[in-house]
């Protein structure tokens, strides 16, 4: 099954994510340069610091803990050794442009834990077929909205619907690892539903993907179990849509996927049409 990843700083909710199924709950440090990148969008974008690492840690059982940290530079060996320290069992790297970025970074890291590079510009496209042979790289993960404003275009599954994520994927399976892509809504929902985004992930052979900010939303700390557990409900959705994906024909995965394609295309020249006004 696909690993669920979510993104936060809270160790209650850590700990009820984890008791539902999620596999690794991520602590976002990244702070440089995301708010002239993101902040005409509205993505969100994390407070979470250092210390949260050690509480969140604290909390788990057995999900890993994943913490993203700033892109390469002069205080990243600092924020390697303290997420280390904290308890981070995979550290990854956003936004880097070259391979010996990544290397540089193998080499502070130096196997301790787990690293994961996240794909998320042109020049890390280009570069994949390096990144992945690097030693200590245990899997890529390909960051779909950085991406897609890199390489200018209009909408976050943009490069999903053009194919590039399949080219990408084409090479990380060939060296041998593990990746997932982007994020996933609940099911029924988003503007590109859940279901169908899982669908790709399948189709891919994905092995990980980001829960978005809707999976946390109404969630009752106290509950956690029952129908009112809302969270091991919409997770639950994920899990049999993904059951589901993997019974289908030939024929209903492209079906699926040319459908995604002209919801893709119908909201980029949604917004073409917008720009051109």
């Amino acid at each position: 099954m696909i690993k669920f990843i979510m993104i936060t700083n809270s160790p209650g909710l850590a700990h009820m994510a984890e008791l539902n199924g999620v596999g690794r709950i991520f602590v976002d440090l990244e702070q440089l340069g995301k708010k002239a990148r993101q902040g005409h969008l509205s993505t969100h974008i994390s407070n979470h610091s250092t210390d949260d690492v050690a509480l969140v840690k604290y909390a788990l059982e057995k999900a890993e803990l994943l913490v993203r940290l700033n892109p390469l530079n002069k205080h990243t060996h600092l924020e390697v050794e303290q997420a280390i320290n904290n308890g981070a069992d995979i550290l990854m790297l956003p936004m880097f442009r070259a391979s010996d970025e990544v290397e540089e970074f193998a080499r502070m890291v130096d196997r301790r834990v787990k690293i994961i590079p996240l794909v998320e510009t042109n020049g890390a496209v280009e570069s994949i077929k390096n990144v992945v042979n690097i030693q200590g790289v245990s899997e890529i993960y390909i960051g779909l909205n950085d991406l897609h404003l890199d390489m200018q275009m209009k909408f976050i599954f943009e490069p999903l619907a053009i194919g590039l994520i399949d080219k990408i994927a084409a090479v990380i399976k060939s060296a041998g690892l593990p990746f997932g892509f982007g994020g996933i809504a609940r099911a029924g929902e988003g503007i590109i539903p859940g279901e169908l985004v899982l669908g790709e992930h399948i189709r891919l052979g994905s092995s990980s993907v980001i829960l978005s900010r809707t999976f946390c939303r109404g969630i009752d700390l106290k509950i956690s179990s029952g129908p009112d557990n809302i969270l091991a409900t919409e997770i639950q959705k994920l899990e049999n849509s993904a059951k589901k994906s993997k019974l289908r024909s030939e024929e209903q995965v492209e079906s699926d996927r040319r459908r995604l394609q002209m919801l893709v295309e119908d909201v980029v020249k949604s917004r073409s049409n917008e720009t051109a006004i």
